[in-house]
């Protein structure tokens, strides 16, 4: 007799603050998951750009060479390297072991509002405000890049990677998405000035979020409008959203203090969780975990499910 399978566990929300981080970096402007979610990146205005282990609270290193505010990180898939952009318009590949910068790639003609390293970390794409996507070979000694997409008609506000396409949001209102191995180009007209844009965990589906306070669940292929969610407050920042770590919920930061989240299929708000008295301005969710980094002032808090114990006690 075959044993019925286990029902899977219902998703819980990370609403319970563990940690408190205080960066010393000036306002941080992004906070990123590395990519097994045991660490995580701060960017500051200060500068620099700082990696943690978020659950112990612990700085491992802190990384200067930018010229202006650094913008956006990302890490490697291997760990190994870092690459970051920021209000110098440099593009900056570093040595995550010893905190040396490997390159730094200048063209952009603004500042670079986000980064992304391709599935192998041999190429850096880059979004900036001079509306394209630059595309550097982390092992060439070339200065220029080795691809420039400049379709969009305003600034490119968000960059996210698979293996086989790059998703583009950009305040001229489309999202667009360049398949590389059909050699294709598909977009999306949302009418509004996006702000982040995001692949779902499945692949199936991309989420836009743009400056009239509602986040968009589109099909990715057909592109079909799935759901829109509403209730966040985000008219004037550029603000993060993505979607948990099962695809359950839609997760967006707010103007209003608050991360919320919405039950991705029906819509409804399933929380408002609140974070303090200022912008929300960046998050970043965990790739297989309930677990919650959310960027306010100088600040970074960690939230995890509320039936979390950390090991050795309370966190």
């Amino acid at each position: 007799m075959a044993f019925p399978e286990p029902k899977p566990r219902p998703p819980e929300l990370p609403q319970k603050r563990l940690k408190t981080l205080d960066c010393g970096q000036g306002a941080v402007r992004a906070v990123r998951f590395n990519v097994d979610g045991n660490y995580c990146l701060t960017c500051g205005s200060d500068k620099t750009l700082k990696l943690w282990n978020p659950l112990r609270g612990t700085l491992l290193r802190t990384y200067s060479g930018h010229g202006y505010e650094v913008l956006d990180a990302a890490g490697s898939f291997d760990n190994s390297n870092l690459c970051s952009g920021g209000g110098d318009k440099a593009v900056v590949l570093w040595d995550v072991a010893s905190g040396q910068v490997v390159r730094k790639f200048r063209g952009h003609a603004g500042k670079v509002n986000t980064v992304q390293f391709n599935e192998e970390a041999t190429v850096i794409l880059s979004g900036s405000i001079d509306s394209s996507i630059r595309c550097w070979d982390c092992r060439s000694r070339k200065p220029e890049p080795v691809q420039k997409l400049d379709e969009a008609r305003d600034g490119i506000s968000s960059v996210k990677v698979s293996d086989h396409e790059i998703l583009a949001g950009s305040v001229d209102g489309r999202v667009r998405r360049y398949d590389l191995r059909m050699g294709q180009l598909f977009s999306d007209y949302v009418g509004i000035p996006i702000t982040c844009t995001c692949f779902s965990r499945d692949g199936q589906c991309t989420l836009v979020s743009s400056l009239d306070s509602t986040l968009r669940l589109l099909d990715k292929d057909t592109g079909e409008l799935l759901g829109e969610y509403t209730g966040h407050k985000n008219k004037e920042y550029k603000l993060d959203c993505c979607l948990s770590e099962r695809d359950t919920h839609v997760v967006s930061c707010s103007e209003d203090g608050k991360v919320y989240f919405w039950d991705l299929v029906e819509g409804a708000l399933a929380l408002a969780l609140p974070v303090g008295s200022g912008v929300v301005q960046s998050l970043a969710y965990h790739p297989t975990e309930p677990c919650l980094l959310t960027a306010m002032g100088g600040s970074i808090h960690c939230w995890r499910e509320e039936t979390y114990e950390a090991e050795g006690g309370a966190g």
